[in-house]
């Protein structure tokens, strides 16, 4: 019997150049997320950086402008020296929240200067006609935003819009947190833009945090245990 030729084995192409070509093209279709405008109250990347606290300010001079703040990947932050993880981390979170408008006390302010915000106790007209005790009859209290030096906000009552995050205590305070009364105008308050008043607070690890807990109760029951039999 004759043997059989083998035929030649053509090479299969292996997939990893096609998934790489495809990855690069994929990540050339995905558009850079929208760098939001500053507000009155966060007009650039220091005041931003100061915000937010957790000592993020001293990485300040490490970020060139506005732009930079909101289009940095981490990667590029941590080239820049922005150090450690966790710290790139919450900048990226804050830099999220600030693009969907979530700010902390103070950020939705319109009238600032100098990094100061001034608050003022109104009365607007209220869905119900009712009095109470700390207002007019068809009139409700809110806190706005004024001018500095004013006492009347720019827009007229029906349009105008409380200010986030404060209340109205005793018919006269204006309360909310890193609200300061300034004393001799009574019933207006002020917010400053100062360090970590928006700061989100790393929570407290007991007993070396959830991956040595366990370890560390044990050796704690365990000496527990030779304490109370000696």
């Amino acid at each position: 019997m004759f043997a059989r030729r083998s035929l030649p084995v053509k090479a299969l192409p292996t997939t990893t150049s096609f998934v790489q070509t495809q990855l690069r093209c994929l990540h050339a279709k995905v558009a850079a997320k929208d760098i939001p405008r500053p507000t009155p109250f966060v007009p650039d990347a220091q005041t931003f950086l100061t915000l937010i606290g957790r000592k993020m300010s001293q990485h300040a001079q490490k970020i060139p402008d506005w732009n930079a703040l909101f289009s940095l990947s981490s990667l590029q932050l941590r080239e820049l020296g922005v150090e450690p993880a966790r710290s790139r981390r919450y900048l990226l979170h804050w830099r999220n929240k600030f693009r969907q408008g979530s700010f902390g006390i103070g950020g939705d302010l319109t009238h600032v200067q100098d990094g100061v915000g001034e608050l003022k106790i109104v009365e607007v007209p209220a869905a119900s006609g009712t009095a109470t005790l700390t207002s007019s009859p068809g009139m409700r209290k809110i806190i706005v935003n004024v001018p500095a030096g004013q006492d009347k906000p720019s827009q007229s009552l029906d349009k105008v819009v409380p200010v986030q995050g404060t209340k109205v205590v005793r018919s006269n305070i204006i309360g909310g947190p890193y609200v300061e009364a300034i004393k001799e105008r009574p019933g207006v308050a002020r917010i400053v833009a100062k360090e970590g008043i928006w700061e989100i607070k790393r929570g407290h690890k007991i007993d070396g945090g959830e991956r040595r807990k366990a370890e560390v109760r044990y050796k704690r029951r365990v000496e527990e245990r030779k304490t109370s039999r000696g």
